[in-house]
């Protein structure tokens, strides 16, 4: 079965770190997003493998990079565009992203805003931002698997 991507929901948390579940705002007016999972493999090559590589993943990372349009109307918007000039630990959140098949990922982030009002004169403003995450992500699969 293929499921629609507009069926992916993002949620940010609006008071930071300090979140809880009513903090949790969805943002609105996403319309694209790209998961990037980084690797970190460590290779060797022993004598006994007669010079076949062995390998093992030592750590992994999770960013995910969303873009969409510039809302003002919108608690979840409206918390992403007030951290562009932010730094520091000012930028720590959490989010959680709820998959097409209701896995439901949830992570602190840092959150990088990399376009805050931005395009053309006869555009709808962007809003274009990262959350890469901080530590181990938690995931729940779907009710029922």
């Amino acid at each position: 079965m293929v499921f629609p991507v507009f069926n992916n929901q993002f949620k940010i948390g609006t008071n930071g770190l300090n979140s809880e579940k009513s903090d949790m705002a969805t943002i609105s007016d996403l319309e694209t997003f790209e998961v990037s999972f980084d690797n970190n493999v460590e290779e060797w090559s022993p004598m006994d493998m007669e010079g076949w590589t062995r390998r093992l993943a030592t750590g992994k990372s999770l960013s995910i990079t969303l873009s969409g349009k510039r809302n003002t109307e919108d608690n979840g918007n409206n918390y992403v565009s007030g951290l562009a000039f932010k730094t520091g630990t000012d930028l720590y959140s959490k989010f959680e992203w709820v998959m097409i098949d209701g896995t439901t990922v949830t992570f602190n982030c840092v959150v990088n805003v990399t376009n805050n009002g931005g395009g053309d004169t006869t555009n709808v403003a962007g809003l274009e931002f990262e959350v890469m995450c901080d530590g181990k992500p938690t995931v729940t699969p779907p009710v029922g698997s």
